[in-house]
C-alpha cells in the first residue's frame, strides 16, 4: 500500500511539474516596470470605495504588479491631461527608482498615455491603449455638430458639464484640476484626433481599420477593445451605450468607440464581447458573464508585458 502511494505521488508530481503555469501562478502579472492605469473622460482613481478601473488594480497586484493609478483632469484637452500624467509617471519614477513605466489608459486615457510616450519615450516602456478614440469618436462628431463653436448651447454645456467634472475631482480628492470640457470635446472627434495625430504618430495604422507600427522609439505600442454595446440585462448603464451606439451606424463599436478607431501599435483584439464601461469593470463588475473577463484581460497583459522583458 505504501508503495503504491509513492508511485501515485511520484505521477502526480511529475504531472504537475509539465502543466502549463496557470494564470494565478505567483508572478504571472510581475512585470519589470510599474504599472500606471490611467482613466477615461469624466473618470477619477476612486471615490470613497468605488475606483474607476473596478477591481483592477488589485488583480494585478495578486501576482506580483506594481501598479498606480492616475489622477488627472476629469475633463480636458489631450495635451493638458498629458502633461498632467508626465508630471505623475515622474512622481511614480522617482518613488520607485524604476526608469520607465508601463502605460495603460482607457478612453481618453489612451490618448493621453500616447502623449506622455511621444514627448518623453525614454520614461515609457509600453503603452495600452484600451478602446481609446485613437482617430476619433462619431458620438463627439455628433455632439460638435449640435454644439456649435461660439453658441450659447456650447457655454451652457460648458458649465454645466464642467461643474459636473468638478464635483467628481473634488470627490475624488483632486480639486485642483482644471476642467474644460469643450477642450475635451474637441480633442475626441476626428478632426481634432486627426490634428493630435500629425504631432504624436506612434503606432497609429496608417489604414483606415489596420494595425500601427508595434515599436518605436523604444516603445512598445498595444491596444484592444470591446465590439458589443448591449452586454447584460442587469445593467443599468447598458441603455446608454446602445443610445449612445448608434452614432456609428451599424459598424462595430463598444458604445462610445468604434472598433477600427481603438487600433493602435499590436491590436490584441477589438471585438471583446464588452461595451465601453465593461472594459473598466464597470457597472461594479455588472459586465458580460458570458465573454472574458475584464480583469483577466488586464492580468493576460500585464503577463505579455512582462513576457517582453517590460
Amino acid at each position: 500500500m505504501k508503495k503504491q502511494f509513492l508511485q501515485w505521488l511520484g505521477a502526480a508530481l511529475v504531472a504537475i511539474a509539465v502543466l502549463p503555469v496557470p494564470a494565478w501562478a505567483t508572478g504571472y502579472t510581475q512585470t519589470k516596470y510599474p504599472i500606471i492605469l490611467v482613466h477615461g473622460l469624466f473618470g477619477f482613481d476612486k471615490i470613497g470605495p468605488v475606483e474607476y478601473f473596478y477591481g483592477i488594480p488589485d488583480a494585478l497586484r495578486a501576482d506580483g504588479a506594481q501598479v498606480y493609478v492616475a489622477e488627472v483632469s476629469a475633463a480636458n484637452s489631450t495635451e493638458v491631461r498629458g502633461e498632467q500624467l508626465l508630471t505623475y509617471v515622474k512622481q511614480v519614477l522617482a518613488a520607485t527608482g524604476a526608469s520607465k513605466v508601463n502605460l495603460i489608459g482607457h478612453s481618453h486615457g489612451g490618448p493621453t498615455i500616447r502623449y506622455v510616450a511621444s514627448v518623453a519615450p525614454q520614461l515609457v516602456a509600453s503603452v495600452t491603449s484600451v478602446a481609446g478614440p485613437n482617430k476619433g469618436a462619431a458620438v463627439a462628431d455628433v455632439l460638435r455638430g449640435v454644439v456649435t463653436p461660439g453658441s450659447l448651447s456650447q457655454a451652457v454645456l460648458g458649465t454645466v458639464v464642467n461643474s459636473f467634472t468638478t464635483l467628481i475631482e473634488i470627490l475624488s480628492g483632486s480639486p485642483s484640476d482644471p476642467q474644460n470640457s469643450i477642450a475635451a470635446l474637441d480633442s475626441l472627434t476626428t478632426a481634432g484626433m486627426a490634428k493630435f495625430n500629425l504631432a504624436h504618430p506612434e503606432g497609429v495604422p496608417v489604414t483606415a481599420c489596420g494595425e500601427g507600427a508595434y515599436q518605436v522609439g523604444g516603445v512598445y505600442y498595444f491596444s484592444w477593445s470591446g465590439g458589443q454595446p448591449l452586454t447584460n440585462v442587469l445593467d443599468p448603464s447598458d441603455a446608454s451605450m446602445g443610445l449612445l451606439s448608434l452614432a456609428y451606424g451599424g459598424a462595430k463599436n463598444d458604445g462610445l468607440v468604434g472598433s477600427c478607431s481603438s487600433h493602435l501599435g499590436q491590436v490584441i483584439r477589438d471585438n471583446y464581447g464588452m461595451n465601453h464601461l465593461d472594459e473598466v469593470n464597470q457597472l461594479l463588475g455588472l459586465v458580460n458573464i458570458f465573454e472574458t473577463n475584464p480583469k483577466t484581460v488586464y492580468r493576460q497583459q500585464a503577463n505579455r508585458l512582462k513576457g517582453l522583458g517590460l
